[in-house]
């Protein structure tokens, strides 16, 4: 039988250098990714860096770092460090041997912001208060919350169940009154994709009080006018 030829290198060995070597440059990326992290803001982000052998890029996610993706200007790109498996080790060598020269460039980036801010302003203004508007904005839904309590509770009275809705059309818009029992759902004009003058969700803007407010009489007068004519087919009734 031919015997055949033994492998000189071990590849267990080659393998755990390669792991060794990554393992290494992992640790000390993610903290590169935290520093550029908390300089760029946000869970995420990304910035490049040239070196003389390529281009660096180095992606964080969540304040730790996705990937560190080399691209020499010749060969083939290199993901150093990423969440798939650690690169060949040739790769891992040729990127190993630019990685100082990269972490030299992300520290010219981090010096070249260095005072960046020390000539910008921090004495500002006080922001207006807004207390006196809203106030102002809960007076006028106060009223309007009033006069449609005591709508639903007539019409909860004269209709019974648990859900009602009383509607009208406004100046071209249609208003929609929902009760639930004897209490105010919302008050909604223009649809489903309009304005919700009351409801749970909270207070209208100003500008959408102040344009429609004015035609809440005119909303009160159209229920006025149903009730009328509810009145009037009562008369009618007879035994």
């Amino acid at each position: 039988m031919t015997e055949l030829p033994e492998l000189e290198t071990d590849p267990d060995a080659v393998a755990d250098q390669r792991d060794e070597v990554a393992a290494a440059v992992r640790e000390h990326a993610s903290g590169l990714a935290r520093a550029l992290a908390r300089v760029q803001g946000g869970d995420y982000g990304r910035r490049n860096f040239r070196t003389d052998a390529g281009e660096w890029t180095l992606k964080y996610e969540a304040g730790d770092v996705e990937f560190l993706l080399f691209e020499p200007r010749s060969g083939e790109p290199v993901y150093v460090v990423s969440t798939k498996q650690p690169p060949e080790p040739d790769a891992l060598a040729l990127a190993a041997r630019d990685y100082a020269a990269f972490v030299r460039a992300f520290d010219a980036w981090l010096g070249s912001l260095a005072g960046a801010l020390d000539d910008a302003p921090t004495d500002y203004p006080d922001p207006t208060s807004t207390t006196d508007i809203v106030a102002e904005r809960e007076r006028v839904l106060s009223r309007i919350r009033e006069v449609c309590t005591t709508m639903v509770g007539e019409l909860d009275r004269y209709e019974g169940g648990d859900y009602g809705t009383f509607t009208a059309r406004v100046n071209g818009s249609r208003w929609e009154l929902k009760r639930d029992g004897a209490q105010v759902a919302y008050l909604r004009v223009g649809g489903s994709d309009g304005v919700y003058l009351l409801s749970q969700y909270g207070p209208p803007s100003v500008p959408d009080l102040k344009e429609l407010a004015p035609d809440v009489a005119e909303f009160v007068a159209a229920y006025d006018e149903h009730v009328t004519e509810l009145t009037e087919s009562a008369e009618t009734l007879s035994l």
